[in-house]
């Protein structure tokens, strides 16, 4: 299989958010994607928000990783992986590792103290996968988040 990895264009963005969506059904979350399209042209092309890598193969996006520079007041400027999609019928075929080395290689061009990411507890063959890559788990580090409600509930005490 001949595959490319290259730098997402705004014209990509429909099947990049078909991957999202894929990601989303995997993890029983379909009904929590609200993102359009035209807010990944806008956040990315026009705003310059992220970045996105994708996996081209015969100019069908079968892959994809997006991410965003963020500071670490530790570390300095630092690269955030978002999201790593590869399609459930191209998983086992290099594409996942090949962007995850496009995204590591980004990070390094452009002088990042580190690259990070969440990967979920119960993904044992990714946590593997980065283990044996030289990342390290912060097993005692949990990620927060705070939604659209508990935003307002927060700003209304």
């Amino acid at each position: 299989m001949e595959y490319t990895i290259r730098e997402a264009k705004k014209n990509d963005m429909p099947q990049v958010l078909e991957l999202i969506k894929e990601l989303a059904a995997h993890e029983n979350a379909s009904n929590q994607v609200e993102i359009e399209v035209a807010d990944l042209e806008q956040e990315g092309f026009e705003n310059g928000n992220f970045k996105c890598f994708v996996a081209d193969v015969d100019g069908q996006l079968q892959g994809m990783a997006l991410v965003y520079f963020r500071f670490s007041t530790w570390k300095g400027r630092t690269v955030h992986l978002e999201d790593l999609i590869v399609r459930k019928e191209m998983r086992g075929t290099g594409l996942g590792g090949a962007l995850y080395k496009r995204v590591v290689q980004y990070g390094h061009d452009n002088g990042v103290k580190r690259v990070e990411w969440v990967v979920s507890e119960g993904n044992k063959n990714a946590i593997e996968f980065y283990e044996n890559s030289g990342a390290d788990i912060k097993k005692n580090w949990y990620t927060v988040h705070m939604d659209e409600t508990g935003i307002q509930k927060n700003i209304e005490k």
